[in-house]
């Protein structure tokens, strides 16, 4: 089995979560989901779930940074009339039926000899797209930067919005992909998909953007490596409209991070004790994958599963995990970032000095795999075909 110790949470390194001792006027929670006759899901046990960790005062460095966020980041958006739309790479409902079913019988050729792995991990992508209610609701959990009516004009919360809006075109155009491809269970599908928005995510923001947006720049940057590589992989088996639709997400994710690898450098600049501390912190805590609570009603190890088929396509691994940290530390010059505090500098050298560390942990776990008997798992949105881990 390929899955190692880095990848169970796709590949959100260590299984443990660092929790921090929270301040006195925190809130912590210990919640154990309900039970499987009231929410028809696994119990999952959440950590200490620790809230609005930003004291009070630094909700002002995002009030002054309003104008800056109008000139810097929401320019990153596209007009709706210059993006792309999923019908731009569909068969057309509007044309004569004989032309579309042409249409869709290319496809299915298209896609015809691709391995059913290819088809989870494309799955798995799609559906972390899907519960993009859950990415929204989470930025609108943040102190300082969340949308305070629902049609806010604060930057804030129009990037938000806006960002939501081009986000959501990405789930709808690999749904309906796959659903003309016939590949897949397109049930144990939809089922995936409500099972994830109603369990929600357990990032470890605490409400709080400083640590909101480190992770979300991680994030961005992870699917944008992600869809690129479906993309590759569809050219190599003999798709190219498959290839290019990975290939335009993957570039509206390249841009998204560019939004937020900006905002956390802002904060760097204007305050860069709060902001290292904060990156350290994501950092311990492991940058927990946005569906790591997947779960389609049958296999309660389901993204564990899915992590592992990821791992071994190539699409994401632990060695992406690193190279993203190590990007995001050039991206920021953490090496060269200076006026910390005595526990700055230590978060800082943390930082630094993480990537080799997760490296020589994963050929370690490597070593380790090569050793055990491979086993088979059954994936419902293949029909319970048995994939190898």
């Amino acid at each position: 089995m390929q899955a190692s110790h880095y990848l169970h949470q796709f590949p959100c390194t260590l299984h443990s979560r660092h929790c921090l001792t929270p301040p006195p006027s925190s809130t912590v929670r210990i919640r154990r989901l309900p039970s499987i006759t009231a929410m028809a899901a696994p119990p999952t046990l959440l950590k200490h779930q620790k809230t609005h960790s930003m004291p009070p005062e630094k909700v002002e460095i995002f009030s002054s940074l309003e104008n800056w966020a109008t000139q810097n980041v929401l320019p990153l958006l596209k007009p709706v009339d210059l993006c792309w739309q999923p019908q731009n790479f569909l068969p057309d409902p509007a044309i004569p039926f004989d032309e579309f079913t042409d249409q869709v019988r290319a496809l299915r050729n298209r896609t015809s000899e691709m391995p059913d792995e290819y088809f989870i991990v494309l799955v798995g992508d799609m559906i972390t797209e899907e519960a993009l209610p859950t990415y929204q609701t989470m930025i609108n959990t943040l102190d300082g930067v969340r949308d305070e009516t629902g049609a806010s004009q604060n930057p804030w919360a129009m990037w938000t919005r806006a960002w939501t809006a081009e986000e959501n075109r990405h789930g709808d155009l690999l749904k309906n992909y796959l659903y003309l491809s016939g590949r897949v269970d397109m049930l144990m599908i939809e089922k995936t998909v409500q099972y994830l928005i109603g369990a929600g995510m357990d990032p470890g923001t605490e409400n709080n953007p400083y640590l909101g947006f480190v992770y979300t720049s991680f994030q961005e940057r992870a699917t944008f490596v992600s869809h690129g590589n479906t993309a590759s992989l569809a050219k190599e088996g003999g798709d190219p409209v498959l290839a290019r639709i990975c290939g335009t997400i993957a570039a509206d994710e390249k841009r998204h991070e560019n939004a937020y690898t900006r905002i956390v450098g802002k904060l760097l600049e204007v305050d860069p004790n709060g902001a290292m501390l904060a990156i350290a912190d994501m950092m311990r805590k492991k940058i927990t994958m946005p569906a790591h609570l997947m779960y389609d009603g049958q296999d309660p190890h389901l993204f564990e599963h899915f992590s592992a088929v990821a791992q071994r396509m190539g699409v994401y691994t632990a060695d992406d995990y690193a190279d993203i940290l190590e990007f995001l530390i050039g991206r920021w010059a953490l090496e060269k970032l200076e006026g910390l505090t005595g526990e700055g500098r230590r978060a800082q050298d943390f930082v630094c000095g993480l990537a080799p560390r997760i490296r020589k942990l994963q050929e370690r776990a490597d070593e380790k795999a090569k050793k055990m008997t491979p086993q088979g798992v059954k994936f419902s949105w293949i029909f319970n075909r048995e994939v190898p881990l």
